[in-house]
């Protein structure tokens, strides 16, 4: 028989399934984001438990995982204060002529939604330090943004 024609299994075929990436740096996260990473683990722990299919099995163990991997790693930051943009604040701003408010959180808590915004991205980086009134450099104009009001989250 052909090479071309013999295949051992469907398992030689299939796509590699590589672990979730971390994101570097530390994982910072808010009361809200150690509840929501640790109700996570819950989950996926309970969902092991269930007859599930091999496939299934193998991707809930995969996220398991991970999110162990980023309830050991987390680091609980204190409340802000409210006076300065840090993380854990809801910071109101102007970016161009559109405002936007949001509120600082760590990578996994910002995931999927527009009110908050990870504290490692870049609009967060440009935006942590600054008070109300403050004019601030971003996306190459220096005075992109305008923050509008700050305050603890």
């Amino acid at each position: 028989m052909s090479v071309a024609f013999r295949r051992e299994s469907d398992e030689e075929h299939l796509e590699p399934r590589f672990e979730r990436p971390i994101p570097p740096g530390p994982n910072p996260v808010t009361a809200r984001g150690l509840a929501l990473i640790q109700g996570r683990v819950d989950e996926l722990e309970a969902l092991i438990r269930t007859p599930l299919d091999e496939a299934a099995r193998t991707d809930a163990a995969r996220d398991l995982r991970y999110w162990r991997r980023r309830l050991a790693t987390a680091e609980p930051m204190p409340a802000p204060t409210g006076h300065t943009v840090a993380f854990g604040t809801r910071v109101r701003f102007r970016h161009g002529a559109r405002e936007r408010e949001v509120v600082l959180v760590g990578h996994d808590e910002a995931a999927g939604s527009d009110d908050l915004l990870g504290v490692a991205s870049p609009l967060a980086r440009a935006l942590i330090g600054a008070e109300v009134g403050d004019l601030l450099p971003f996306a190459g104009r220096e005075d992109a943004l305008e923050v509008l009001a700050v305050a603890p989250a």
